[in-house]
């Protein structure tokens, strides 16, 4: 049996102590998500990503902005 794929929001990180920062920020903001191994798609500095909902892609982009955490990439694809 192979598992529904759904639409997917995948930010990506340069370093691992951002995704960590990005892990803490959204938790402590109670946004949906959960980090992930990178997939193997997107190329990115770190082996870490959050993986949320495309539709929260302005308050990630919002809220990584106002706390100066950088993201390398944002990608919308089935995961």
């Amino acid at each position: 049996m192979t598992r529904q794929r759904t639409p997917a929001l995948v930010i990506s990180f340069q370093e691992t102590a951002q995704a960590l920062a990005a892990e803490a920020l959204f938790t402590r903001l109670s946004l949906p998500g959960r980090i992930i191994p990178l997939p193997s798609r997107i190329s990115a500095g770190c082996g870490l990503a959050w993986c949320t909902v495309p539709a929260d892609r302005a308050d990630m982009e919002t809220f990584l902005k106002e706390c100066s955490i950088e993201c390398e990439d944002m990608a919308e694809l089935l995961y």
